[in-house]
């Protein structure tokens, strides 16, 4: 699985919880409140101007970077993918900005080929995933675990002898201040997971009965599209608790419409993580019917199927395991 899986403890849950509280009802809210979320601040992390960069609040994040001599790359990618207007609107956004020393690290092949027309949707992939909603300055950042970008994934933020990172970069000043938002200055581009939900599924080796179901039921070309879906996944564990011969039947052609009933209901409209599925209550699937979310002895429950796992991102996505088969 990727970087972003995460067993579910009580301590976890109490913080998905905490979080969950914060957030609301719309994408942009949610951006801000799991930005706004923190449980405690550090010292780590000050306020640090880069040489040939100022503070000048009447400039733009473009403007600001682009007086610093140290962001050419990054503003040629944004000019490519057509972000340089929107991150010189209003805002307000807090910006993870690599450095020119930070894009060279990926080559100068890799650097012309995301510069192509023809690559420019997986460029402006790259680059949201630099940019969170609403500004967020160092002090909130300490306090922590994550947030969500304009990629619509989850950047992680951790802290190793006094230094902070941001999905491994090192953050190296901060609190850059811009008339619409904040730059925080790191060492290294950030990558968003760029396989698909089936890929993820089907490379892990825990769901190769899901996986077959799947194609059974005529739905894989939905869960590899855009349009962004929450699976609640079954391992083969979890398919085996059926009753025996349940499997086989619902992999026969004719049964195909209880198939894809069982598993839509196992698929939530757009990107839910926990915190947000802890915060709700309930979820409508695909399917139709609803889901109910809740704990139960410490860990996150949907329906009567324990979640085992969660937060494993997609490039269209997020699964969270389940380890029973929740049925509509």
């Amino acid at each position: 699985m990727t970087r972003k899986t995460t067993a579910l403890t009580v301590a976890s849950i109490a913080g998905l919880a905490t979080a969950a509280l914060a957030l609301g009802p719309t994408k942009a809210d949610q951006c801000q409140s799991a930005c706004d979320t923190a449980c405690g601040y550090g010292e780590e992390m000050t306020s640090v101007t880069m040489v040939g960069m100022s503070n000048a609040s009447d400039d733009t994040i473009v403007d600001v970077a682009a007086g610093a001599g140290q962001f050419n790359t990054l503003l040629a990618a944004a000019k490519a993918a057509g972000l340089a207007d929107a991150l010189s609107s209003s805002g307000p956004f807090t910006v993870f900005a690599p450095t020119d020393e930070a894009f060279a690290k990926l080559g100068q092949n890799t650097i012309n080929n995301l510069l192509k027309p023809e690559n420019r949707d997986t460029l402006v992939g790259i680059l949201t995933y630099h940019v969170v909603a609403g500004e967020v300055p160092a002090s909130k950042v300490l306090g922590m675990n994550d947030a969500t970008t304009l990629n619509g994934q989850q950047i992680d933020f951790s802290t190793k002898d006094g230094s902070v990172f941001v999905d491994g970069a090192r953050v190296l000043a901060t609190d850059i201040d811009a008339s619409n938002g904040v730059i925080h200055v790191i060492d290294s581009v950030i990558l968003p997971e760029s396989k698909n939900i089936a890929q993820i599924a089907t490379g892990d080796g825990r769901f190769t009965i899901l996986a077959a179901a799947i194609e059974a039921a005529g739905l894989t070309s939905a869960i590899t599209g855009d349009d962004a879906l929450t699976v609640f996944a079954p391992t083969d564990e979890a398919f085996r608790k059926l009753p025996q011969g349940t499997i086989e039947h619902l992999l026969k052609p004719e049964n195909r419409e209880q198939l894809v009933s069982i598993l839509t209901y196992h698929v939530v409209p757009g990107r839910v993580y926990a915190r947000d599925a802890v915060g709700a209550q309930r979820a409508t699937t695909l399917q139709g019917g609803d889901v109910r979310v809740d704990i139960e002895s410490g860990r996150l429950t949907i329906n009567d199927a324990g979640v085992v796992a969660s937060d494993i991102e997609a490039s269209n996505g997020v699964i969270h395991v389940i380890d029973t088969v929740i049925l509509p």
